[in-house]
């Protein structure tokens, strides 16, 4: 947090937001007590949804924010509404971060990640996934969130109490009675990073073990998708054409298929050599080849001796 003199004058709104101060009592590492403005108004999104009308936008939110923080904050100081969800900038737009961040612990804050199928449908968000390697999430220097309420009569009543209370010149605690509930910060969130970073080996293995057999059977049921589109026409009679390399199922599959084309093709067909005497007289005539070529390539090699042989002037 930045800490703000005291005699620096901050207006009340500033364009359309409240600028409300959060007074964060002294710690170890910074031992004077500071002031950080937090800044909130209605949401207003380019392109609203059904949700919209009971959010609250907040800018310049603390590095240490967690939901727990603002959903204190909210029950707390500002009238006692409720909380249904807070979605952070890390996870809402995926932007990059200046202190090392925590993916976010519920589930629905990220896009969901995991294996997908050919349609880009998560099948297993939760399979083989890695251990976490940071307790605690902090956010962008500056950063926003956006707070949604139960309803809209919540998120007016927030917004409400935060102006009153820069009206009155109420002192609003940042974190009152919240950091108890939260792993550490400093040092101690360092020390369990190092620990995090460095599980047990196998818990490792279990989840790699997960991954490979959940990708091994998407990866079969994928195959077995494209085949049936190069098998099957589609309604209007046409066979999707999909990708497949020189060692590729598209390429397997055009093999044994022309094998099987040619079976049935030999089984339709009468074979010149069904009886024994057709057999016999097919060797016949292979032998009497053998001795006309035999008998030609005799006499090319008299003529060539021929050819050959001493002539005096």
């Amino acid at each position: 947090m930045v800490p703000m003199p005291s005699a620096t004058p901050v207006a009340a709104t500033v364009n359309d937001f409240v600028a409300l101060p959060l007074h964060s009592p002294p710690t170890p590492a910074f031992p004077k007590p500071t002031t950080h403005y937090l800044y909130l108004r209605a949401h207003t999104p380019k392109l609203p949804s059904e949700d919209t009308p009971r959010q609250l936008f907040l800018v310049n939110i603390p590095v240490d924010s967690t939901e727990t923080h603002l959903r204190s904050l909210v029950a707390d100081q500002l009238g006692g509404a409720r909380v249904e969800g807070v979605a952070f900038e890390s996870a809402r737009v995926g932007k990059g971060v200046t202190a090392p961040v925590a993916p976010a612990s519920k589930a629905g804050k990220k896009r969901k990640r995991g294996i997908r199928d050919a349609d880009g449908e998560v099948i297993a968000p939760e399979v083989g996934q890695l251990p976490e390697v940071w307790d605690r999430e902090l956010q962008r220097s500056g950063g926003t969130a956006v707070v949604t309420f139960v309803d809209k009569a919540s998120a007016d009543l927030a917004l409400k109490r935060a102006r009153k209370a820069v009206k009155d010149g109420s002192k609003i605690v940042w974190g009152l009675g919240v950091e108890d509930r939260l792993p550490p910060l400093g040092s101690a969130r360092y020390k369990t990073h190092h620990k995090l970073r460095y599980p047990d080996p196998s818990l490792l293995q279990s989840s790699v073990d997960d991954f490979m057999s959940v990708f091994s059977a998407t990866e079969t049921a994928r195959t077995k998708q494209l085949t049936h589109q190069r098998s099957v026409p589609d309604a209007d009679g046409f066979v999707t054409v999909t990708r497949g390399g020189r060692t590729g199922p598209a390429r397997e599959e055009a093999v044994r298929a022309q094998e099987e084309e040619l079976k049935k093709r030999d089984k339709g067909r009468v074979k010149e050599d069904f009886y024994r005497f057709q057999v016999r007289e097919k060797r016949k005539e292979q032998q009497v080849d053998l001795v006309k070529g035999f008998e030609e390539d005799r006499r090319r090699l008299e003529e060539m001796r021929k050819k050959r042989k001493f002539r005096p002037a």
